[in-house]
């Protein structure tokens, strides 16, 4: 039987009570951006607010504060990784032979790193995200977080994070729990990450270049985006924001000028933010006008978030062979980070085609329940879950496409009864389990870092027969913490 949390308030209401707080609710949060729009019913001129659980879910504040704590230290280890072009190289060698879009990626950083990288100073907009675990027989205060990965693109919910803890706050007081507003712990992931590219603008020094958000051809999570651009105008008037995708920006939308200025439409861009360039169907066109775009970027002497480098350095390879017994001593040599670092870390196996990577196939064939199937992909909805790992594996057996995927242990947290709430669907009261994302900035070149902050916080939740939990995707909820002791 797996652990439980109680819920933070009684959540056993009468219909009449329920639909009553159920309505304010929906209406707060489409009055307030805690929106996107339809993926079902697409227009862009209409919003649905973003599915939520009606209370706050319970939390451990002491694992709250731990991964708080931690992520300056997730920060320098990206940074480390992403000026190491060794590692990097080593790391993906076999990942770059069978997965072909890692490999045009490690094509554009090699090419840059060939030419000479016109732009030595990277931002990182970075967000790690972490589960509860513990063994199901054991008591709570047991449970300790476990890094599921670490996202180094388009990490979302600057937003929405905090503005679910904005909601949850109005629904408390409406319910009567006004005096349990301190156990939600103050959110400010829109100020910093905001913060963060304008310090990038800064650094860049020149007051008419614009900041250039990299996204989709059809936005649907359109209010974490536009809230981050607002956050941006209302930070500092003078800069300006200007949006594009991949396939404008390759089909003549910008330009390198002699000096290596990006220039779109005539600005010259000081800092390029992708929202998007994570997964294949984001370079769509069969000319290749995507890739170009992003070569051109990463030629460019604008400020990247990410850089090709922390792009790479986000890849699920590199999370594997971070786990390995000393590997972390190559990027640190500081025995009391390392040990911080690897307290977080669960168990990551290698599916190369060697010894190794058969011990593991082996072993997941065997218990697959026990295991995550992970390729390297980002955005939520690849991975592979439960009887189907055995039957990929099994698929994959002899196949140098198994060198493609990585092998983690299944992250068991603690579940919690909520109300889940959607768009054109009744109230269900469910079992669910999170993930928590905490928001990091760091800012720095190939020699030292020049900025390094924690940056907030985020709180998915999903149902807990549910695999995958990305809210974006359409298969979670916007959730916030409780922090209580344990």
């Amino acid at each position: 039987m797996s652990a439980r949390l109680e819920p933070c308030v009684s959540i056993d209401f009468d219909s009449s009570a329920l639909d009553e707080v159920v309505t304010k609710a929906k209406d707060w949060a489409l009055m307030h951006g805690v929106c996107m729009r339809s993926r079902q019913n697409f227009s862009p001129d209409s919003i649905n607010f973003a599915p939520f659980v009606l209370v706050p879910s319970t939390f451990p504040k002491k694992e709250f504060e731990k991964a708080v704590e931690l992520q300056t230290l997730v920060n320098e280890m990206i940074y480390r990784i992403a000026n190491n072009y060794d590692f990097l190289k080593t790391t993906l060698a076999i990942t770059n032979t069978v997965d072909p879009f890692t490999a045009q990626l490690f094509k554009i950083y090699t090419t840059v790193q060939e030419e000479g990288v016109s732009q030595d100073i990277a931002l990182g907009l970075i967000r790690s995200d972490v589960m509860l675990g513990a063994e199901p027989e054991m008591p709570l205060s047991s449970f300790k977080q476990r890094q599921v990965e670490v996202n180094t693109i388009a990490a979302g919910f600057g937003w929405l994070g905090p503005a679910s803890g904005h909601l949850h706050r109005f629904v408390m007081q409406e319910l009567g729990h006004g005096d349990l507003l301190q156990q939600l712990p103050e959110n400010n992931a829109l100020e910093a990450l905001c913060g963060g590219m304008l310090k990038a603008w800064e650094i860049y020094n020149q007051p008419r270049a614009v900041i250039l958000f990299i996204v989709e051809e059809t936005t649907y999570n359109i209010c974490d985006q536009r809230f981050h651009e607002f956050e941006i105008r209302k930070l500092n008037p003078n800069v300006r924001v200007v949006r594009r995708s991949l396939t404008q920006l390759g089909k003549g939308g910008a330009v390198l000028d002699a000096e290596r200025n990006l220039i779109v439409d005539g600005q010259e861009v000081a800092v390029v933010y992708f929202r998007c360039g994570y997964a294949p169907d984001q370079y769509p066109s069969a000319d290749g006008c995507e890739w170009d775009a992003r070569l051109m970027i990463e030629r460019s002497k604008a400020i990247k978030c990410p850089s090709i480098s922390y792009h790479l350095a986000g890849t699920k390879k590199v999370q594997q062979v971070l786990a390995e017994p000393g590997f972390l001593e190559r990027i640190f040599d500081d025995a009391e980070k390392i040990a911080k670092l690897r307290d977080v870390f669960t168990g990551l196996y290698s599916l190369d085609l060697n010894e190794e990577g058969d011990r593991a196939a082996e072993m997941a064939i065997a218990n697959p329940e026990k295991y995550v199937l992970k390729p390297q992909r980002e955005g939520g909805g690849n991975n592979v879950y439960g009887k189907e790992v055995a039957e990929v594996l099994k698929q994959l057996k002899g196949n140098p496409e198994r060198a493609s995927y990585i092998l983690m242990d299944v992250i068991q947290p603690p579940l919690l009864r909520n109300w889940m709430i959607r768009p054109s669907t009744q109230p269900m009261l469910v079992d669910t389990l999170s993930e928590l994302g905490i928001f990091g900035v760091i800012i720095g070149n190939s020699k030292e870092i020049l900025y390094n902050s924690m940056g907030g916080h985020m709180l998915r939740t999903k149902i807990h027969t549910a695999n995958e939990g990305g809210v974006a995707a359409g298969l979670g909820a916007l959730d916030s913490p409780f922090l209580v002791e344990l």
